[in-house]
């Protein structure tokens, strides 16, 4: 059994017949012989040049697939950085406006992260969504099913609404 390349064996001595039957084992042990192929040697990584080759063909693929040069696609990117640059250069205090930007991307960093906390919790979800019926359920009696007092909340709402904005007259 001795051949070139590599293969990897292993016995078999028992089969599903002669662990019901222990009669027929004494006499059915044979082993069996399993050949594995060889792998393939280990591929080669591309080279940096054609990894730029790739990246500068896709570019020209997207440029052929919306028939557009590639000063075409590119010329709405200046726009939009135009636009965010005058709204950008419009504001008096920026330290505050990127503070508060910041405060806001941490402070929805910490709720995603105290609410999959809470979710986690084995009764607390079961919990909050029974009281989110009924305080839904509270809130559509009390507010839409009758007339007036669906009249009320768009008259609340709409005066919530003008000192927020502030009025136009």
């Amino acid at each position: 059994m001795a051949t070139t390349t590599t293969t990897t064996s292993a016995t078999c001595g028992l089969t599903s017949r002669t662990l019901l039957d222990p009669k027929a084992a004494s006499s059915q042990i044979r082993p069996h012989s399993v050949r594995l192929p060889t792998l393939p040697p280990p591929r080669q990584t591309a080279s940096w040049s054609h990894r730029k080759t790739a990246s500068h063909m896709s570019r020209s693929v997207i440029s052929m697939a919306t028939g557009e040069t590639p000063a075409e696609v590119s010329s709405e990117l200046p726009e939009v950085v135009k636009t965010i640059k005058e709204a950008w250069d419009k504001l008096d205090d920026k330290y505050a406006v990127a503070s508060l930007v910041l405060v806001g991307l941490v402070a929805l960093w910490t709720t995603t992260g105290m609410i999959s906390a809470i979710d986690r919790l084995p009764i607390v979800p079961g919990v909050l969504e029974l009281v989110g019926i009924g305080y839904t359920a509270w809130f559509v009696y009390y507010n839409l099913v009758f007339e007036p007092d669906r009249e009320a909340l768009i008259e609340k709402i709409k005066g919530t609404y003008s000192d927020i904005i502030g009025s136009s007259s």
